[in-house]
């Protein structure tokens, strides 16, 4: 079996999920006592945090690519972000390493045109949302449109996910506001939900609506578990 690299802590909320899910499938496949083989780096997110609002992304992007390094030489065979965000740097981190970095976006697109979907609305963190990394991959490498929620809807999301869910927060009255944004964007195209932030699915799961989600998180997380035991 493989031994997955996780780069992880931002947040830790979200970063629980990946190594239960990855775990679990394991099990499941293998049976017994069997677990997956990982190797494990937590951040500290809130100075990650700070130089993303400061938009230093190039500090950001130093220090994720020596903990994938790090990773790479204590033996893990791939490098796993346990974040959409960080995504924004993946380029930096996959030409720092000479290992495969199992990309969340890529992961998500594959299960994504398995199901027909070619429209899909973004949730996530401003960063994702609005810059190009993710909705680019997409739409450039998958074939697959996205439609992002409008300034307001987008404020409310980012607000929620810093301040409510990375603490680990769950408030009935940002349910309400996701799924009223959720609502909109199916009325303006999208035949689904994309989940482009791994604390989402804390907040909002299938079982809440009736339109279509594809939780990043455990996409991501299944991927690398078939990775590992492939």
């Amino acid at each position: 079996m493989k031994t997955l690299g996780l780069i992880a802590g931002m947040s830790w909320e979200s970063s629980i999920s990946y190594y239960q899910i990855i775990n679990q499938q394991v099990a499941l496949k293998k049976g017994g006592l069997h677990s997956a083989d990982i190797i494990m780096h937590s951040v500290d997110f809130a100075p990650i945090a700070a130089l993303q609002h400061n938009n230093d992304w190039q500090s950001i992007s130093r220090q994720l690519s020596r903990t994938a390094v790090n990773l790479e030489n204590a033996g893990a065979d791939a490098i796993v972000i346990c974040t959409n965000t960080m995504h924004k740097v993946a380029q930096d981190i996959t030409e720092s390493i000479d290992i495969p970095l199992l990309h969340i976006a890529d992961c998500t697109a594959e299960q994504l045109s398995n199901k027909g979907i070619t429209s899909v609305g973004l949730l996530g963190t401003r960063f994702t949302m609005e810059d190009d990394f993710y909705a680019d991959r997409l739409r450039l490498q998958h074939g697959i449109d996205v439609v992002i929620p409008n300034q307001n809807q987008r404020r409310d999301i980012h607000q929620v996910i810093y301040q409510e869910l990375c603490v680990g927060q769950i408030q009935l009255s940002s349910r309400l506001r996701f799924l009223q944004i959720i609502s909109d964007l199916a009325q303006r195209g999208a035949q689904a939900i994309v989940l482009g932030c791994t604390e989402i699915g804390l907040l909002i799961n299938q079982d809440h609506t009736e339109v279509p989600l594809f939780d990043t998180t455990e996409i991501h997380a299944k991927a690398a578990a078939t990775f590992a035991m492939a």
